[in-house]
């Protein structure tokens, strides 16, 4: 565990990023970094880089997800809650669904969401795969779960006509999305984007897939 005075801290503008959800984010944070690594969902190494890499990393989909209230959201492959939890917290008038196999990170996330006090959030056990085709939501997110042919495959059915599956991608985006055009275009998804979105702390890009299912 890294002491509190070595960690990555954020700066004035990521704290005027999440707003009102600030708080709730750095309380986010820090069980990551005290529980996070013992418990098996975050590596030792990635917890310097826990707010750029993670926390902001995680809020590059905000943009991308309407503001009209009582929308729903899947997060597959949830893992140590990002980008759900984050996104859980940022939008509390949303309905956020957090879908993970593992019965150890399930858990996980049920502590962080007690912890937190998240009322906005639905732990689901299982694979994207498995789930009936249909529930349906209006949002399926996705970060380091697969390549977007495998992605697309996997969860593309339970994004709702008009809806988006939006994928926290690195430098390879283009060409994941060029390798499973097919795919995506059998799934029904269309107006294909690939977004760049410059971190406000170390200025490192991630991007943003976001395609949109046909009605």
């Amino acid at each position: 565990m890294i002491d509190g005075h070595d960690r990555e801290q954020p700066n004035d503008q990521v704290k005027a990023l999440f707003g009102t959800a600030y708080s709730q984010i750095d309380h986010f944070g820090r069980i990551l970094a005290e529980e996070g690594e013992t418990r098996g969902v975050i590596g030792p190494h990635e917890l310097q880089r826990l707010w750029s890499r993670h926390l902001e990393n995680s809020a590059a989909l905000l943009p991308f997800i309407s503001t009209r209230r009582g929308i729903t959201v899947l997060d597959v492959g949830s893992g140590a809650g990002l980008p759900g939890i984050v996104i859980a917290c940022c939008r509390p008038d949303a309905e956020l669904y957090l879908l993970e196999p593992m019965e150890r990170r399930l858990q996980w996330l049920a502590d962080c969401v007690a912890e937190l006090g998240l009322e906005n959030v639905t732990l689901l056990r299982g694979r994207a795969q498995d789930l009936p085709k249909k529930e349906k939501f209006d949002y399926v997110t996705a970060r380091a779960v697969a390549n977007m042919r495998k992605l697309v495959a996997m969860c593309a059915k339970q994004v709702r006509g008009g809806g988006k599956l939006l994928a926290l991608k690195g430098q390879k985006a283009a060409d994941e999305v060029r390798d499973a055009r097919a795919v995506i275009r059998d799934a029904g998804l269309i107006d294909v984007r690939i977004h760049e979105v410059v971190s406000l702390m170390d200025g490192s890009a991630t991007r943003v897939v976001e395609a949109t299912k046909k009605r």
